[in-house]
């Protein structure tokens, strides 16, 4: 067995299942699950149709680069998205990926030379795929801390030359998982200069860029501050993105890669050997989803009347605030977020994760201590509901 595997640590969830354990919830109180960042909006009909429509594809073989169709249809909605002044090609630059979820822990595998002390830097808190990619592609994580303090961004000028000399690869996520924070233009043009000075890949996770609440200003990306920058061949950049968040699509397993042609290209090489291509339906289901911007739009529309409602109900006991992008609250706990999800299951019948779950202890702390991730994904009237059990619970503590 490959001993890194030894390295990895348990899931959040499967922590939280045994913190769980003992709990005795009211039974007249329903379960409102507040924890796990799936869609619950309904998938629009024009996607599953698509996909039953295109189901006789079934009897071919799909190539692992895609259909030229659908990389057309990527680089339609990418060069419209993020103002890339159509230097963004489907034939170089695109590769489509069953969901984002694999290809960024593949991505650690491709571009990783395990024989020159590797180091791979991640934000913290974090999505777990990161840090398991990292350790088993034989790096080291390096984990960069999102405080209050700096707008829940690392702080990237704190990161040493020596830091930077080893790292290979730099995760980011942008909106941020849990914090919904959106790293600026400047700050990644200043990345994109470090990549091209100590030589190491970014890739930057995307998946949330279209759940956003001012519709003048839809979170920038990685490649559209790459052509801001003059670096119009996108070197060292690689994003991801996916239609399981903006399309409420995650059983679909669809998403894509897309930057730096080199890279693109190996990363093809590697998944040409892992057998991952996309099936026929699916990709003729990305085709129309990737064209068609009114359920986006309307997806928007009702995670900020969720916003709204719980914000009303949570704000005056609470230290939470509507994040900038993405469909979570990263929310303060008044006692330790262990003891408060804790808490809230067993009293009030509502699960959600807490903060230092999903972040690792560092020489600066915790970042995800006292601070509770809550998804609200869940129909509106259950996420109100929920907000008035949480603030039940934080009136009687």
């Amino acid at each position: 067995m490959n001993p890194d595997l030894t390295q990895l640590h348990p899931y959040p969830f499967e922590k939280l299942a045994q913190l769980k354990q003992g709990c005795n919830p009211p039974e007249d109180k329903t379960h409102i699950a507040l924890s796990i960042g799936e869609p619950k909006h309904p998938t629009p009909g024009f996607i599953t149709e698509a996909v039953i429509e295109h189901l006789h594809g079934l009897s071919n073989y799909p190539t692992t680069i895609g259909t030229i169709e659908l990389r057309l249809a990527i680089e339609k909605w990418l060069d419209k998205r993020f103002q890339l002044s159509g230097y963004i090609q489907a034939t170089r630059h695109i590769l489509p990926v069953n969901g984002t979820r694999e290809a960024l822990f593949a991505f650690a595998q491709v571009v990783t030379n395990r024989n020159t002390d590797p180091l791979i830097a991640m934000p913290n808190p974090f999505y777990q795929i990161y840090e398991g990619a990292a350790i088993l592609a034989g790096a080291e994580p390096y984990f960069l801390n999102c405080d209050a303090e700096n707008n829940f961004v690392p702080d990237f000028s704190s990161v040493s030359a020596d830091i930077w000399d080893r790292c290979q690869l730099l995760y980011l996520c942008s909106p941020g998982n849990p914090t919904g924070a959106v790293i600026n233009q400047e700050t990644l043009t200043l990345l994109i200069e470090l990549a091209h000075k100590h030589d190491f890949i970014i890739a930057s996770d995307e998946c949330y860029s279209e759940i956003y609440f001012n519709e003048e200003k839809p979170p920038v990306g990685l490649l559209q501050a790459a052509i801001a920058a003059g670096y119009t061949d996108f070197s060292h950049c690689v994003v991801f993105h996916s239609l399981s968040k903006r399309s409420n699509a995650p059983g679909l397993r669809s998403g894509f890669v897309a930057g730096d042609e080199k890279v693109i290209k190996d990363f093809l090489r590697y998944r040409t050997y892992h057998g991952s291509a996309m099936p026929p339906a699916t990709q003729s289901a990305s085709i129309v989803a990737w064209k068609d911007e009114e359920h986006v739009a309307y997806n928007r529309k009702l995670y900020r009347e969720k916003f709204d409602a719980v914000l009303e109900i949570l704000s005056p006991v609470m230290n939470v605030a509507i994040p900038e992008a993405g469909f979570y609250l990263w929310a303060e706990t008044p006692i330790a977020d262990i003891d408060f999800a804790k808490q809230l299951f067993d009293q009030q019948n509502v699960t959600v994760l807490p903060g230092s779950y999903l972040a690792r202890d560092t020489d600066n702390g915790n970042p995800g201590n006292n601070r509770i991730r809550m998804a609200l994904v869940a129909p509106i009237e259950q996420c109100i509901d929920a907000a008035h059990r949480i603030r039940t619970l934080i009136e009687t503590l």
